[in-house]
């Protein structure tokens, strides 16, 4: 079996407000939480929006990677 045109790509988000920093173990989430509080994080939607441009693309246009982060992350 064949496969033809089907497209691969990566979403790649930086600093994102979610509940994942509770799930860290004690001395990682501090760390964690002061470094996101240092900035505007993405807001799940944000990530949401790269992941539509991507599967909206036309079928000639394939997109491979996508880096999306917050402006004041380095």
């Amino acid at each position: 079996m064949t496969l033809e045109h089907v497209h691969v790509s990566t979403v790649e988000p930086g600093a994102v407000t979610t509940e994942l920093t509770h799930h860290l173990r004690a001395g990682v989430r501090e760390h964690s939480e002061a470094w996101y509080a240092s900035m505007e994080t993405l807001r799940p939607a944000d990530v949401a929006d790269a992941v539509g441009y991507v599967v909206t693309r036309p079928r000639h246009a394939a997109v491979n990677e996508i880096v999306v982060r917050p402006t004041e992350q380095s």
